[in-house]
């Protein structure tokens, strides 16, 4: 966990104006940009007085100041940089610093990961233009859980309904783990449910360590109709924090699918149905997770050797 890559935030959700908090697990994080649009991310505690530099404020140099007694720290390095009513010239003990975090930014997300010199990773050059960010009230493991059994559970795609019928069965693929779900577009069919006609698919391709997903949801031809990433962080107390960004094909075919462009044609719950939950039986969740754990076996082998 301490070497991934989560994508903590939307790049818009991120300003100079004010700092702000975001979790990866239970380590609080603070997040910002300085004067020059770069996005810094140290661990959300003053080492003073251990109060959130999330409260405090973004100076004019791009350093955060602690909103308690105005403590100062250099984004880069998390060194105390100025008490108010010291001269600037004091050094100050390594002792009162914040721990600086490996930020990356790129595809319309910040990434963050807990380990500083962690090497950065693959740039997503494309940013999404549609996009949002809920908080749901499950842990991480159980959402990605839900998402392999019954995406109508923790998102929406307008017109759309999906099945249990897999297309093909989940399976690793470059690193993901990858499930293609047949799909139907909403309405009456017939004889309803059990109809052979599945003119839809939606590919999911999921990073098996933080559960980021590529989405895609595609016609009978296997031509796109929309692409989404899924970017769900584990947060504190339980809770689920997503980030999500999304876009629509330009050329669809056929009245459903160029309805897709009537409203919003992608959402992510930000409340699960608990009763649907509960009695949702395990299927592509139990492969999958028997999938990540010979991948990190195998990631784990690698970095030894």
């Amino acid at each position: 966990m301490a070497e991934a890559w989560w994508a903590v935030a939307r790049s818009e959700e991120v300003t100079s104006a004010k700092p702000i908090n975001v979790d990866i697990g239970d380590q609080p994080i603070v997040l910002w940009r300085d004067q020059q649009g770069a996005v810094h991310a140290l661990e959300d505690r003053c080492p003073h007085r251990r109060t959130p530099l999330s409260l405090g404020c973004v100076l004019g140099n791009g350093m955060i100041q602690c909103g308690y007694h105005g403590w100062t720290y250099d984004g880069a390095t998390g060194h105390l940089k100025d008490i108010p009513n010291l001269k600037s010239d004091v050094k100050f003990p390594a002792l009162y610093r914040a721990i600086p975090f490996a930020v990356a930014e790129s595809g319309g997300f910040v990434r963050v990961c807990l380990d500083a010199k962690a090497p950065a990773p693959l740039l997503v050059a494309k940013t999404l233009p549609l996009s949002g960010t809920v908080n749901v009230a499950l842990e991480h493991e159980h959402y990605i859980a839900a998402l392999f059994d019954d995406p109508s559970l923790v998102l929406a795609i307008k017109g759309v309904r999906f099945t249990p019928y897999l297309l093909a069965e989940l399976a690793e693929h470059e690193g993901k783990l990858v499930l293609e779900r047949s799909c139907q577009w909403a309405g009456f069919h017939w004889p309803s449910p059990f109809s052979s006609d599945f003119p839809i698919t939606l590919r999911i391709a999921t990073d098996p360590v933080t559960g980021e997903c590529d989405l895609l949801l595609r016609d009978d031809g296997f031509r796109p109709l929309l692409f989404a990433t899924l970017a769900p962080v584990p947060a504190a107390r339980g809770v689920t924090q997503i980030r999500w960004r999304a876009t629509l094909e330009d050329n669809r075919h056929g009245m459903r699918a160029k309805l897709l462009g009537a409203g919003t044609p992608f959402s992510v719950h930000s409340t699960i149905d608990g009763a649907a939950l509960r009695v949702l039986k395990p299927s592509a969740s139990i492969h999958a997770a028997t999938l990540r754990n010979e991948i990190t076996a195998r990631s784990a082998q690698t970095s030894a050797a």
